[in-house]
This record gives structure tokens, C-alpha cells and sequence, in this order.
């Protein structure tokens, strides 16, 4: 069998189908597909194809549902059933032409690749693909020529200097080779196995400092990257590195997972499912192919295959480290909160200095409010800084999230200064510190210019917009914050918090019927017990009874140290959910 996806636990059994009417597991099928769960899609097709071998449509979803689930072996005996009924089914050609490289069959594999469609990306695909072919019937320059007479858009010029380039090196014409990769990395210096086919063509044709000035450029434009820097060790202890690609099936591989990989990055997630498993069946030694295949399972939803995926990278790959701090990342995002901590508490023991795994540590323990145990993984991930950089605002900010919700307010205003210091424009930061001020009643005017400054980098995040709201309502401006509140209910409807900010600016402006209508539908939103308390209040003797209530309540209730200052309110949970999920910062491997 090729390399699939491991099975996962929740597939449905294989007796359980068998005594479903054909009817049912046809619906379930779909179903399925509609929640891009191809493991249990693919177990009813399977069935349904026994019984209805014959059927076209059956067949053909069957097929499409197995190659998206990475079971290529059986997917291509039902390509091979698919082309006695449409001889030009593209897919099946591509599939077929793909299983003829992997079995050295070069010629079958050209006249599948000549029928597998037509269109930018299809031509493309097989036109190095066939390149590919070429190299392995023993024609490089016949592969090259292919590749050259290509016409087509703009953006495939990269991926033929590269390929053209790779299929050089292998074949040992090396001042062309260094010419064709030089030319794709000039064309696309961030992406990962570009600069590093070229800096094996360099260390091999050229001199280790080119090799080693090659890295070293891409370090500046991604930081952090795991390959390059074993790469780089391996350099600088006399080595030099063989080239990228040494087989056919390799070189094939590099077509489908750099498509793929576009693909999944511009929004095209079946398709490129599709190629990323073909690739890595033809290729599993290859180790991006499996993680962005992972990482396009995390876009899509499917944590558990991704969860899979992530633990089958090797030790002995660079990626590890960065696959488990993922596996982690997902096991959370599935609620196994106590696995991910675990994953992550020995990989931070592993890596004491890795700035990642210490981050995604403190997400973890953040995201489940465990915020005093996040603080000090955040400090530790800040001892280990030196002289912090705009980059490592997110480290202040984060740990300035978790004194606040632990009551240590200066230690957190200070936190939210750093990281405003560092970099000024972070509307996450802008928001949280201008909306505190605003909710201790001190520093108005700057706390509501910061979250205006916020709303205006991000004009449609709900969560900013209830801020200015909540900040003019603070402020006594109750016509303002009705305006901005009910922008802010616009683009977060179910949001618990916001439509009770509301529902108090319409009591203050005398609307009184629809601040009810907003208490309650706050109330239906399911808050927590604190938050519905008070809503529970205000429906039942108005905002204004309700307040003289609790002010009296929680003046009993404080000590003359919870009086002060020090400790402002916290932070409600609609702004909460602003801060909760980490900025998007690139993963190292992310280079292409």
C-alpha cells in the first residue's frame, strides 16, 4: 500500500456500513464530504463501488474521495476503471501517468500526462511532470526542451528555472544547472527549496561561502528555519550537500508538492490536498510535503489527521521540534488540552532556548486560563531575548494579558507599554490598554485615541469597534456609543458582552424596550456566571436599580485593598476573545 493518512479511530466500521441501506451510506457519504471528513466519505464509497461497480458517478466519487484521503493505491485502480469509461478524464489520467513514474514506466507516464487536462495549472503540472519522465528514460535535454516550450503566464516562469534547474544538477551540467537555480531564486528568494536546491548546486560547483551567503540571505526573510540551519552546520563543518532531488519519482514529487503548496496557500484546498498526497505517495522521504499537508489539515479543520501527520516526522528530522510544538497546537484545538501541555512541556525541556515551543507553551496554558503558569513561561521566553526587538512585542503583550487577569495591574500596564514601545501600530495592544484605561476611569482621552487608532487599522473586527463603543458609554457620550455598539452587534451578533454594551447605551439614551431586548438576547448567548448575573439583574429592575445594587453589593463585599487601583476590572470577555488567539507568525518550513 502507499503512504496514506494513519487511520483514524473515529472511521466508521466496516461492518456498521455493510448492514447500512445503499441509500444511507450514500447520504452519509456526502455528508461527509460536506465536512471534509474524507475518511468516513471514502469508507461509504467504498462500499457503495462494491455493489454499484458499474455506476460512473459512484466511481468517480470514490476516486476523488480516496486520492484526498491518500489512498493512492486504491485510487488508481479505480482510475484505471475510469478511463475505460472516459478515456479523458484528467484526474485519472494525472493519477495513472503518476503511478507509471513511480513504477519507471516513462513512456506509459508521458501519454497518461499528454490527456491530463488542460488550463494553467494543469499544464503546468504536466508539462514538468513529463519533464521529469524525460530525465528518466535518459533525456534530460529532451525533459529541459519540454520544459522551455512551455507558454503560460508570468508566475510559471519560477517553476521552470527551478525545475530545469534540478534536473541539471542531477544530471551533472553544472554551469547551467547554477544558472537555471539562480534564476529562480533571484524570481522567488522566500521560498524554502529554492534557496536551498541552490545552495547545494553552490556547495558543490561554486564555494561553501555562496552556499553559506545563500542561508543566510533566506535567515533574514524567515528566521528561525530548522533545515537551514542543519544545513548550515553541516557547511561549516567542511561538508558539501548532494543535490535536492537524485530520482524521477523525487523530481515528480517536487512538481506536486510545490503546486500543491501554492495552491493550499491561495485558498485552493482540494486541489491541492490532491497533489500533496500524490506527492507524498511518490515520495515520503520527503519531509515538507507530509508537514504542509499537515499544516493545509489544520486550514481546513482536520486536527486529527493533522495531529497524525505531525507525529510521523521522524526524530531525526529538522522539523521535529516544529511538528510537535503543531501536534500540540492541535491536540488543544481539539479540547486534549492535558496532551498538548504534555507535548509541550517536554519539547520546551528539549529546547530551552526555542522561542516557539516557549511561546506556544504559554498559548497553550493562556488559552486555558491557567495565566499565572503562562506569566512565567512568558518571562522565561523574555530572560532569553537580549535586547528585545520589534518582533517580540507579542511576548509583552501576552504576558501583560496574564497580570491583568491575575490582578496585577502594574505589572501588566508596564508590559502593555513594552510591547506598544516596541511596536507602536500592534492594534491588539492598542485596544487592551486603551480599553482598560477606559474601564478604570483613568487616562480617557489617550485610552479612547488608542482604540480609535485600533478601530481604524482594523475597521471590521467587531471586537475593537465595541471598545470605542464601551469607551464613549464610559465616557458619558451615549449617542456615540449607540452608534459604534450597534456597528459592533453588526459584525458580532452572537457575541454575549457586545449586545449587553448595548443594551446599557440604549437604557442611557432612553430605549429603554429595546435594552431589554438586548439583555435578554445576551442572556440567551450563554455568558458566564458573573456576566449573567448582572444581565439577569438589569432585565429584571433596569440598568439603573441594577447598578445602585451591585455598587452596594461589591462594596461590602472588597476589602480596603481590593479598593484600590491596583486592581481594575477586568477585562470583559468580548475583549477577551480579541486577544486570545496568537498573531499569525510564520512557521519555520513555511518558506515553500
Amino acid at each position: 500500500m502507499g503512504v496514506a493518512v494513519p487511520a483514524r479511530a473515529d472511521a466508521p466500521p466496516a461492518e456498521f456500513i455493510a448492514r447500512s441501506a445503499p441509500a444511507g451510506n450514500y447520504l452519509a457519504a456526502r455528508l461527509a464530504i460536506s465536512e471534509r471528513d474524507t475518511v468516513a466519505a471514502a469508507a461509504y464509497y467504498r462500499e457503495l463501488v462494491r455493489l454499484f461497480p458499474r455506476n460512473g458517478e459512484l466511481l468517480e466519487r470514490a476516486f476523488l474521495t480516496l486520492l484526498a484521503e491518500g489512498s493512492i493505491d486504491e485510487a488508481v485502480q479505480l482510475a484505471q476503471r475510469i478511463v475505460r469509461i472516459d478515456p479523458e478524464h484528467t484526474l485519472a489520467r494525472l493519477v495513472l501517468g503518476v503511478r507509471a513514474i513511480k513504477g519507471k514506466q516513462y513512456v506509459t507516464a508521458r501519454s497518461n500526462l499528454r490527456r491530463s487536462g488542460q488550463g494553467a495549472i494543469a499544464e503546468l503540472n504536466a508539462t514538468l511532470l513529463t519533464a521529469w519522465s524525460q530525465f528518466g528514460s535518459g533525456d534530460a535535454r529532451a525533459g529541459v526542451k519540454a520544459i522551455d516550450a512551455l507558454q503560460g503566464p508570468e508566475w510559471y516562469a519560477g517553476f521552470k528555472d527551478f525545475h530545469a534547474g534540478l534536473i541539471l544538477d542531477v544530471s551533472g551540467v553544472k554551469k547551467e544547472a547554477g544558472q537555471r537555480l539562480e534564476a529562480a531564486l533571484k524570481l522567488d528568494p522566500r521560498t524554502l527549496r529554492v534557496v536551498d536546491a541552490y545552495a547545494r548546486w553552490a556547495s558543490r560547483n561554486a564555494d561553501k561561502k555562496l552556499a553559506i551567503d545563500t542561508y543566510e540571505a533566506f535567515n533574514k526573510l524567515v528566521p528561525g528555519d530548522p533545515l537551514v540551519a542543519r544545513s548550515l552546520e553541516q557547511l561549516e563543518a567542511g561538508k558539501t550537500l548532494p543535490p535536492l532531488v537524485t530520482t524521477p519519482a523525487a523530481g515528480a514529487a517536487e512538481v506536486l508538492y510545490g503546486i500543491g503548496a501554492a495552491l493550499g496557500r491561495q485558498g485552493g484546498e482540494d486541489l491541492a490536498l490532491v497533489y500533496l498526497q500524490l506527492g507524498r505517495w511518490l515520495d515520503p522521504s520527503q519531509p515538507l510535503i507530509g508537514i504542509t499537508l499537515a499544516d493545509l489539515f489544520e486550514t481546513m479543520k482536520r486536527h486529527e489527521d493533522a495531529i497524525a501527520l505531525y507525529a510521523a516526522v521522524p526524530d531525526s528530522s529538522p522539523f521535529k521540534t516544529n511538528a510537535e510544538v503543531q501536534r500540540a497546537l492541535n491536540l488543544d484545538a481539539i479540547d486534549r488540552h492535558d496532551e498538548a501541555l504534555a507535548v509541550l512541556k517536554q519539547v520546551v525541556s528539549a529546547n530551552v532556548k526555542d522561542q516557539r515551543s516557549i511561546m506556544a507553551l504559554g498559548d497553550v496554558l493562556r488559552s486555558n486560563e491557567k495565566f499565572a503558569e503562562a506569566a512565567e513561561v512568558y518571562t522565561q521566553a523574555i530572560d532569553e531575548l537580549g535586547t528585545p526587538e520589534a518582533k517580540d512585542w507579542v511576548l509583552y503583550y501576552f504576558r501583560g494579558t496574564c497580570y491583568e487577569r491575575t490582578k496585577q495591574w502594574d505589572k501588566s500596564e508596564a508590559d502593555l507599554k513594552k510591547a506598544l514601545a516596541l511596536s507602536p501600530n500592534q492594534p491588539h495592544v492598542l485596544n487592551y490598554l486603551g480599553y482598560s484605561w477606559i474601564d478604570q476611569g483613568v487616562h480617557l482621552d489617550a485610552g479612547t485615541e488608542m482604540i480609535r487608532k485600533a478601530v481604524a487599522l482594523r475597521p471590521d473586527d467587531g471586537f475593537f469597534i465595541d471598545s470605542l463603543g464601551w469607551a464613549y458609554y464610559r465616557t458619558g457620550h451615549y449617542d456615540e456609543a449607540v452608534r459604534e455598539l450597534e456597528r459592533a452587534v453588526e459584525l458580532k451578533p452572537n457575541e454575549a458582552v457586545i449586545n449587553d454594551h448595548l443594551g446599557d447605551a440604549y437604557w442611557k439614551v432612553d430605549r429603554k424596550l429595546e435594552a431589554r431586548f438586548k439583555w435578554n438576547h445576551a442572556r440567551d448567548l450563554k455568558p458566564d456566571a458573573e456576566e449573567l448575573a448582572d444581565i439577569e439583574r438589569k432585565i429584571a429592575v433596569g440598568l439603573d436599580e441594577a447598578e445602585r445594587i451591585k455598587s452596594g453589593k461589591d462594596e461590602g463585599q472588597k476589602s480596603e485593598v481590593q479598593k484600590t487601583e491596583a486592581a481594575p476590572a477586568p477585562v470583559p470577555a468580548a475583549q477577551k476573545a480579541a486577544v486570545d488567539k496568537t498573531p499569525d507568525v510564520q512557521k519555520p518550513g513555511d518558506g515553500g
